[in-house]
């Protein structure tokens, strides 16, 4: 089976010609992969989106970046190749820089670990485009029409490298909504699958993925480290998993000889699943779960005072748009003041952030100013960023920061 039926699209791409102002070129020469339509001073009036723009700076005429055009964004041009070296934008191209990105994960696969993110978006050169591997099973996660056109070599050359037998296609909202292809969200483009949920293993840990339904790509593979780091640290230990979706942490920690775990979130379904990946796994210790809302339950538990050796607070991006940015340091203060009180003695709080637009320097500050205010001493012990297969290429293209304090009494 190939993927030569995947022709989307009858629309062949042009080259269009562009100009930047001075500062959308600086931006691109310094290896930045975005262009927003207000940087564009000089383009095609027929410009489509899939078309290959080439950049050329202002003054010598010299091409300084190759991108694809997208009509839909207000980021109309994605740099796909910073033009220090000529390059052809064909399938050898496509296929070189998935090479390139397998080899940045070559360190992480040297583990017992067989899921992982093959393609980063625009930090693989790839903006738009996400590429997870489960197992055998790859899922392409597609979130621009900029790739269409391009899609069949692409996907070929992924399937080829990553060794899948299986490819699964996901959709961001404006492509389920784009007539512009015939691609249902969670198909099966390659392959079989004879069920929906996928069982992969992670640092000797073994954990389930719904890649046609579930969340993003099935799972959140970029906490990966911290999971492994935080399940060393558990053993022994009760552990209170905050925000805990699947149950990354809770089962690393059960799967290292956590004592007493409870994995904490509003969506009964997340819990299921966590208790399933916690069972997928042989552990001793005791499986609780709560239902609720994350901020009202931890008050509750406050009140009855409980505290646990080990407490993990993971939630989802508090700000999304540049506007919820104070909104967010409240509520991460709010998680960080009410983590230290469930935290006993000489325990470990965990405090995490995927939220972009809070900068890793301005969570940990926060996260040491809320801390300072309280009446126990702490220590840092550390301070992670992303997995190695979420590497980082531009600086928005950094959003994960997780930061360790352990309590002195």
């Amino acid at each position: 089976m190939s993927f030569s039926y995947l022709k989307p699209t009858l629309y062949t791409p042009k080259r269009l010609a562009v100009k930047l102002n001075a500062k959308g070129e600086q931006f691109v020469v310094k290896g930045h992969p975005w262009v927003f339509s207000n940087s564009i001073v000089k383009i095609n009036d027929d410009a489509n989106t899939g078309d290959l723009a080439i950049i050329f700076s202002k003054n010598k005429n010299k091409v300084v970046g190759l991108g694809l055009y997208d009509a839909e964004s207000p980021i109309r041009i994605k740099i796909i190749h910073n033009a220090e070296t000529k390059v052809e934008i064909n399938s050898a191209f496509f296929h070189h820089k998935i090479e390139v990105a397998l080899e940045k994960r070559s360190e992480l696969l040297q583990t017992n670990t067989n899921s992982y993110r093959l393609l980063f978006g625009e930090n693989d050169g790839f903006p738009g485009f996400i590429a997870d591997v489960y197992d055998n099973v790859l899922v392409v996660k597609l979130y621009s029409e900029i790739w269409l056109t391009y899609l069949e070599p692409i996907l070929e050359s992924l399937q080829q490298i990553s060794n899948a037998k299986t490819v699964v296609m996901r959709l961001s909202r404006n492509l389920q909504n784009s007539k512009n292809h015939n691609f249902k969200d969670g198909e099966v483009i390659f392959g079989t699958l004879e069920n929906q949920v996928v069982e992969f293993v992670e640092h000797d840990v073994k954990f389930s993925a719904n890649v046609i339904k579930g969340h993003k790509t099935g799972y959140f593979l970029d906490h990966r480290a911290n999971r492994r780091r935080v399940g060393i640290l558990s053993k022994g230990k009760s552990v209170l998993d905050v925000f805990s979706y699947a149950g990354g942490f809770s089962v690393h920690a059960l799967a290292n000889g956590a004592t007493e775990v409870t994995s904490l979130d509003i969506s009964k379904q997340a819990l299921d699943m966590a208790r399933e990946n916690g069972k997928l796994n042989a552990y001793s210790g005791q499986h609780k779960t709560i239902s609720g809302d994350a901020f009202e339950e931890m008050k509750g538990l406050i009140k009855k005072g409980k505290t646990y050796d080990v407490v993990v607070i993971d939630p989802p991006s508090f700000a999304k748009q540049q506007s919820e940015i104070d909104l967010a340091k409240k509520k991460y203060a709010q998680l960080a003041e009410l983590g230290e009180q469930l935290t006993s003695k000489n325990g470990l709080l965990v405090l995490a952030s995927c939220s972009s637009r809070v900068l890793a320097e301005d969570f940990f500050d926060l996260n040491e100013r809320v801390l300072n205010a309280q009446s126990r001493l702490f220590e840092t012990e550390l301070k992670t960023k992303h997995d190695s297969d979420h590497p980082i290429a531009f600086a928005e293209g950094a959003y994960l920061k997780c930061g360790y304090y352990r309590f002195l009494e």
